[in-house]
C-alpha cells in the first residue's frame, strides 16, 4: 500500500517539513508505505498529473496553503478520471476552518485532517494498511461499484439523484474512520484532536541528501501568547516547547554538518526568554563560522541579557525577522498589536550599531484605521530603523482569523479566492492600493536589493521622505513603461541615474560616483558602465599600485600566490572625486580634483549585505 503525500511549494528552495514530519511520526513500521512527491507552483499542471499517475498510489494526501490550494483543487478534481478508485485526503492551514463546505463542492475528496497532523495521520495510515493487508480495499471497492449500480437501477423507480445515493455508499465505507480524531468526514468533524506534546516530534533531517540546496526549517516551539488579529497563530494561544536538550542536540546536527541556513518557524521565538537565551548562547558558543540561524522575534520584548548575546554574535550568524505592521497607535490597538515603538527603535538602532545582525523588517498595508497617508508616516519611521531588509505586504483575510470575522465591520474587502488579499477598506481604495503596490516593487529591486545602499542614502535627501521618494519613483517607473518592459539588473543602475537627475540634476556628477561605486560594491564587472569615469588617465597608478603588491602584499594579504595582472583582474581600482562612502551631508560634500583610490576585495565580502572589502589606497 503506497499513501503518496503531495506538495506543491512556492520555490524550489523551499521544503514542506509538515510532510515530512507526519512521515516521520508515523513510525518506522508504517513510514515504509509513504511516498513524499514535491513540486512548485511553476511546474507544469499536466506534468505533476502525469508524475502523480506514474507514481501508482494507492492514497493520496495533499498539503494545502494559500499559495497552493488554486493548484491542488484543480488536481483534485482531474485526478479521479486517472485514477478513478485512489481516496484522496487534504490537509492543513487552508483547509482547516471550511472543511464541511470544501466536502460539498469536492465530492471525489475522501476527508479532510483538521489542525496539526502528526498523530492523525499516522492512526489514517494505519487504518489503510490495515485493510490493505487484509484485501479490504478491494472489497470496499467492489461495495461502492455494486452499491453505485444499485443506484442507478433505482433512479427511475425512486427518484433519488445518483450524486446523492452515491454519497450514501461511501458514507458507509467512512463511518469506519470516524474513531480518528481530528477528520473532517463528509457526515461531520470526528473528536477534537489534542495539540501535539513538542518532545514526540521526531527529527526530520537524519538524511540531508534530500534537501541539498534547499531551506532547512526547524521549530522549537509551537503556539503564540499574543493575538493578533490577521494570523492564524492567535487561534492557539498556548505556547509548547521543544525540550532544550533535544533542541540542542539537533542543532550540533546542523552544525556539525555545516548546514547554510537554518530557519526556525517558531511564530515569535522569544515569547519564552528563557527558551531564547538558551538557544542563543548555544549557537554562540558552538558556532561553526558558516551556519546562519534566521529567527521570527518579538524586538520590543528582548530584555537586556539577550541583547547582550545578540551583541556577542558572528556577523551573519543569526538574521531576526521582525513584524511591526504599523506605526499607527489606533491601528495597533485594532489587530491587538501590542508593541512599544520607542523602545522597538532603540533595541534597532542598538543593533544596527554592532552590525553584526541582520534585520528583516516587515509592515502591512490594508489594516484597520491606516489610510494612505498614514501608512506613509508607518514607512518613514521603519526606514529610519535602517533595516538591511523592508517587507512591504499586504493584508491576507485569513480563514479562521479574527479579521476575517470583522472584515465586513472594516469595511475590508478582499479576493475571494487565495491569498484572499486586500482589495480596498474603508480608509484605504483600490487606487491607494494600486501605488503601493507599485512603490513595494521598487522598495524590493532598490532597498531590499542592497545594490544601491550610497546612492539611495544621498538621494533620499532631495525628498520631503523616504516615501516621497520611492512615490516619485514608482511615478517614473510607471511613465517610463518600466513596470511592463522591467529593465535588467545592470540596468537598474542607469534608470536610478537617469531619475536622480530628473530629480536632483545638480548633482549628476556625484550620482555617476556613488552608483560607480555601489555598481563594484556588488560585483567585479566585466564591462564599465557609460556613466563610470574613463580610468585611462589612473592607468599608470594602478599598474604601479599592483606591481607593488605584488612584491609586499600590504593590502592584499590572502592572494598569496597571484602577480600583479592577476590581481588585477581578480579585483578592482576605481579613482573618486567625491567621498562616495561617507556622503551624508550636502551642505558638507564638495568635488576635489585629487582622486581618492579605492580597492575593492571581492574575496571577503560584508556577510550581512555581500557587498566587497574596501581599502582606501593613498
Amino acid at each position: 500500500m503506497k499513501f503518496l503525500l503531495v506538495a506543491l511549494n512556492a520555490k524550489y528552495i523551499h521544503s514542506n517539513p509538515a510532510l515530512y514530519s507526519i512521515r516521520a511520526y508515523a513510525g518506522e513500521e508504517l513510514q515504509e508505505h509513504v511516498e513524499i512527491a514535491e513540486y512548485t507552483i511553476n511546474h507544469s499542471f499536466t506534468e505533476i498529473l502525469a508524475d502523480i499517475y506514474k507514481r501508482k498510489p494507492d492514497v493520496i494526501g495533499f498539503s494545502c496553503y494559500i499559495w497552493n490550494i488554486n493548484m491542488i483543487l484543480e488536481l483534485v478534481q482531474e485526478l479521479p478520471k486517472l485514477l478513478p478508485d485512489v481516496p484522496i485526503w487534504l490537509g492543513g492551514p487552508e483547509v482547516s476552518f471550511d472543511a464541511p463546505k470544501l466536502l460539498k463542492k469536492y465530492p471525489m475528496v475522501q476527508g479532510i485532517m483538521i489542525g496539526e497532523g502528526e498523530q492523525t495521520f499516522r492512526e489514517l495510515l494505519a487504518w489503510y494498511v490495515e485493510r490493505d493487508s487484509e484485501n479490504s480495499i478491494v472489497r470496499v471497492r467492489k461495495c461502492l461499484g455494486d452499491a453505485e449500480q444499485t443506484v442507478s437501477r433505482a433512479q427511475e423507480s425512486c427518484g433519488v439523484p445518483e450524486r446523492a445515493a452515491s454519497d450514501e455508499a461511501k458514507r458507509t465505507v467512512i463511518a469506519k474512520l470516524s474513531d480518528i480524531p481530528g477528520l473532517c468526514l463528509p457526515d461531520g468533524y470526528t473528536v477534537p484532536r489534542e495539540l501535539t506534546d513538542m518532545n514526540t516530534l521526531p527529527f526530520l533531517y537524519e538524511d540531508l541528501e534530500q534537501f541539498q540546496n534547499r531551506i532547512i526549517y526547524y521549530e522549537s516551539s509551537r503556539g503564540c501568547p499574543f493575538r493578533c488579529s490577521y494570523c492564524l497563530s492567535s487561534i492557539d494561544k498556548k505556547v509548547r516547547l521543544r525540550d532544550i536538550s533535544i533542541v540542542k542536540r539537533e542543532l550540533q546536527f546542523f552544525l556539525d554538518n555545516k548546514v547554510k541556513q537554518v530557519k526556525f518557524v517558531d511564530r515569535t521565538f522569544n515569547c519564552n526568554h528563557e527558551h531564547a537565551i538558551r538557544i542563543w548562547q548555544y549557537i554562540l558558543e558552538h558556532d561553526n563560522g558558516v551556519t546562519n540561524f534566521h529567527f521570527e522575534i518579538s524586538a520590543d520584548i528582548l530584555k537586556e541579557e539577550e541583547l547582550e548575546l545578540l551583541g556577542k554574535m558572528r556577523p551573519g550568524l543569526v538574521q531576526l525577522e521582525i513584524g511591526v505592521q504599523s506605526a499607527n497607535p489606533k491601528t495597533l490597538e485594532a489587530i491587538h498589536r501590542t508593541m512599544h515603538l520607542e523602545k522597538l527603535e532603540q533595541i534597532v538602532a542598538r543593533m544596527n550599531a554592532g552590525k553584526n545582525v541582520h534585520q528583516h523588517l516587515d509592515l502591512i498595508a490594508g489594516l484597520p484605521y491606516e489610510d494612505y497617508e498614514s501608512f506613509g508616516k508607518s514607512f518613514d519611521r521603519v526606514y529610519a530603523m535602517k533595516p538591511e531588509q523592508l517587507q512591504l505586504g499586504f493584508l491576507k483575510v485569513l480563514k479562521g482569523s479574527e479579521m476575517c470575522e470583522r472584515a465586513q465591520e472594516y469595511g475590508i474587502h478582499y479576493l475571494d479566492k487565495p491569498p484572499y488579499e486586500v482589495l480596498f477598506t474603508n480608509w484605504l481604495t483600490f487606487s491607494d492600493v494600486l501605488k503601493l503596490k507599485r512603490i513595494e516593487e521598487m522598495v524590493e529591486l532598490y532597498y531590499n536589493s542592497n545594490q544601491f545602499v550610497h546612492t539611495l542614502q544621498f538621494l533620499v535627501q532631495a525628498f520631503p521622505s523616504p516615501f516621497a521618494m520611492y512615490e516619485a519613483l514608482a511615478d517614473f517607473y510607471e511613465k517610463k513603461d518600466y513596470f511592463v518592459n522591467s529593465p535588467s539588473r545592470s540596468y537598474r543602475y542607469q534608470v536610478l541615474l537617469h531619475f536622480a537627475c530628473e530629480q536632483d540634476g545638480t548633482w549628476e556628477a556625484a550620482y555617476k560616483e556613488l552608483l560607480t561605486y555601489d555598481m563594484y560594491l556588488r560585483e567585479n564587472l566585466k564591462s564599465r558602465p557609460d556613466f563610470a569615469h574613463d580610468l585611462q588617465e589612473h592607468k599608470e597608478f594602478n599598474r604601479a599600485f599592483y606591481k607593488l603588491e605584488e612584491e609586499e602584499r600590504k593590502f592584499l594579504p590572502n592572494y598569496v600566490n597571484y602577480d600583479s595582472r592577476q590581481l588585477a583582474r581578480m579585483t578592482h581600482m576605481e579613482a573618486f572625486y567625491y567621498p562616495v562612502w561617507e556622503m551624508l551631508d550636502r551642505e558638507m560634500t564638495e568635488m576635489s580634483t585629487t582622486p581618492q583610490y579605492v580597492l575593492f576585495d571581492y574575496q571577503e565580502r560584508n556577510p550581512l549585505t555581500g557587498n566587497a572589502r574596501t581599502v582606501f589606497v593613498k
